[in-house]
Order: C-alpha cells, then sequence, then structure tokens
C-alpha cells in the first residue's frame, strides 16, 4: 500500500515535521553535542495540499519505513 494524499491524491512529496533534542557542552568558548534523541514524528503533511495524514492510520509497512528514513521512534 503506498503513502497517498486522501485529500488530492499526491502520493510522492510528504512533509514529515519531528523534534529532536540535543544536550550541548560549553567549554572553553567550543560548543558540542553530548546527547541526542532520536527525532519523534509530530506530523505529516501533505507537500501539495497541506493536509495531514495520520501517522497512525498509515499501513504499518509505510509507516516503519517513514520512520526508519528519518531515524524516527
Amino acid at each position: 500500500m503506498a503513502l497517498t494524499c486522501p485529500n488530492c491524491g499526491n502520493d510522492k512529496n510528504f512533509l514529515v515535521k519531528s523534534l529532536q533534542m540535543h544536550v550541548v557542552h560549553v567549554e572553553d568558548a567550543r560548543v558540542e553535542v553530548s546527547e541526542e534523541s532520536r527525532p519523534a514524528v509530530l506530523e505529516v503533511l501533505c507537500d501539495e495540499c497541506d493536509s495531514a495524514l495520520k501517522l497512525d492510520e498509515l499501513d504499518d509497512t509505510i509507516r516503519k519505513e517513514v520512520l526508519l528514513t528519518i531515524g524516527a521512534r
């Protein structure tokens, strides 16, 4: 089953909004990332019409593929 926007039929481009947290460590005016979380998906939108798609209602295989591709949990 393909990822398809139910509103406009787009099946090519989608915007996946995610959130990722970073802990930074500052020492001697140097900033380094000391810890970072895997991104959490906040929203999936059709890139053509901006309609929201419900990630939990997507086909299991497609949902897992999207999460794996962006390295999310």
